[in-house]
């Protein structure tokens, strides 16, 4: 896996606290706020992530690609484009490559620190 350390983000970044990601292959940064995250991720290509929902979820994908399935229909991210998944609205992504991206969740405790 593409350590922190060997990531595009800078030190600030890679010294926020670790978010305990239930995936192998995926590994966070968590910046917490008292209403909501941001995390910054380093995802090796695992494949799929199962459909779910939580609330809003806004992202952009810094390096690498996904395929993202948002409410029935998947359109392919790329460097620098942005997406946003209403709250509730199920969701599943598939990475066939290595990715960096951040997510910013409305959900206040969508993850923990480890």
């Amino acid at each position: 896996m593409k350590d922190f350390n060997d990531s595009i983000y800078p030190e600030m970044v890679q010294n926020l606290p670790d978010a305990d990601i239930p995936f192998k292959g995926v590994q966070g940064k968590l910046f917490q706020s008292k209403d909501h995250q941001i995390v910054f991720f380093t995802i090796e290509p695992i494949g799929v992530v199962a459909e779910h929902s939580h609330g809003a979820q806004w992202g952009v994908v810094f390096e690498g690609e996904m395929d993202l399935t948002i409410d029935g229909v998947t359109k392919t991210y790329k460097n620098g484009d942005r997406y946003f998944i209403p709250s509730g609205v199920k969701h599943s992504a598939n990475f066939k490559k290595g990715t960096q991206l951040m997510d910013f969740f409305e959900d206040k405790d969508r993850y923990s620190t480890k």
